[in-house]
C-alpha cells in the first residue's frame, strides 16, 4: 500500500510535547536493536524528514546533525543482542523504545510510535503504520536510530572486517551468511535468530 493510500493522519493531541518514536535493527542477525525518540520544535522546522530507508547515508547523517541541533529534545537507546535473545525481538524492540522515551530530557505528553503497537509506556499515544513516512517526528526518530545503529556496525566492521558489517549492516545477506559459515558467530550475534540457531544446533 502506498503512503497516499493511507487515510489522513488524525492525531488526538494538540500540544507541542509530542514525541515521535521509531526503531532500527529488528531484522539483523547481530547487535542491538536501537530506538530513538524525538520532540521536534514547531518553530524550527526541518525540511526533508522522511523514512530513513528512503534517504542516502550522507543525507541521513546531515539530517541527524540538524535534528540534534533543532529538536526540543531527543534520545537514542537500545536493547543489546543478549536482551534480544532473552526477551525476543518484539519485546526487546519495545524495551529499547521505552528506554528512549525515558531518556528524553523533556517529558513528552503524547507519543507517536511507528508500527501497529504501542511499546507499553505510561505516556499516552498512538501507533501509526508506516509512521516514519507519515509524520516528521517519527521520521526524525527513524533517522537518529538508523545513523546510530549503522555507526555501531561500522565500528564492528573495523574490528572484524572479514564479516562485511559496514556493507550489509548485519542483515542476512549472502555475504553475511557465508562469513558465518566460514568463521562462526561473534559474541554479538543473536543466537535466537534462525540462521544462528540452526548453525549452533549443528555444533
Amino acid at each position: 500500500m502506498s503512503e497516499s493510500a493511507f487515510p489522513q493522519l488524525v492525531i488526538d493531541y494538540q500540544g507541542h510535547l509530542l514525541a515521535g518514536v521509531d526503531e532500527v535493527g529488528r531484522g539483523p542477525l547481530i547487535g542491538a536493536v536501537v530506538a530513538a525518540a524525538v520532540i521536534l520544535d514547531p518553530l524550527r522546522p526541518i525540511a526533508g524528514l522522511t523514512d530513513s530507508k528512503k534517504l542516502t547515508p550522507q543525507r541521513r547523517v546531515e539530517l541527524d546533525a540538524e535534528i540534534r541541533d533543532k529538536a526540543l529534545a531527543f534520545a537514542v537507546a537500545e536493547a543489546c543482542h543478549a536482551e534480544v535473545d532473552e526477551l525476543n525481538i518484539y519485546h526487546a524492540t519495545h524495551l529499547a523504545m521505552r528506554r528512549a522515551i525515558d531518556a528524553l530530557p523533556l517529558v513528552p505528553e503524547y507519543l507517536l510510535v511507528d508500527g501497529n503497537r504501542l511499546p507499553g509506556h505510561h505516556v499516552p499515544g498512538q501507533a501509526i503504520v508506516k509512521g516514519d513516512a507519515r509524520h516528521p517526528a517519527i521520521a526524525a526518530a527513524s533517522i537518529l536510530a538508523k545513523v546510530a545503529r549503522d555507526a555501531q556496525m561500522v565500528a564492528l566492521d573495523a574490528l572484524f572486517p572479514e564479516y562485511g558489517f559496514a556493507r550489509h549492516k548485519g542483515y542476512a545477506t549472502p555475504e553475511h551468511l557465508d562469513a558465518l559459515e566460514r568463521l562462526g558467530p561473534l559474541p554479538e550475534h543473536r543466537r535466537s535468530f534462525a540462521p544462528l540457531k540452526g548453525q549452533l544446533e549443528l555444533l
